[in-house]
């Protein structure tokens, strides 16, 4: 049997919520930057959600299971 691996559970828990909050940042930097007389519907349609290139997908380790 598998064993959960909680810190792979815990790390991505940690990167969506990073993730996340920077998109709130960009959302708000870009308001900031480009006022319109237009509903916030029309800048939020144009955002396109980026990653950063340094990013890495991590796939949790597989335990071996022990045959006895």
């Amino acid at each position: 049997m598998v064993k959960v691996n909680y810190q792979f559970e815990k790390r991505k828990k940690e990167m969506d919520k990073k993730r996340k909050k920077e998109q709130k940042l960009r959302l708000k930097q870009q308001k900031k930057n480009n006022p319109s007389g237009g509903t916030s519907t029309e800048t939020q349609d144009d955002v396109i959600i980026e990653t950063s290139s340094d990013a890495v997908p991590v796939h949790p380790p597989v335990e071996p299971v022990d045959k006895k």
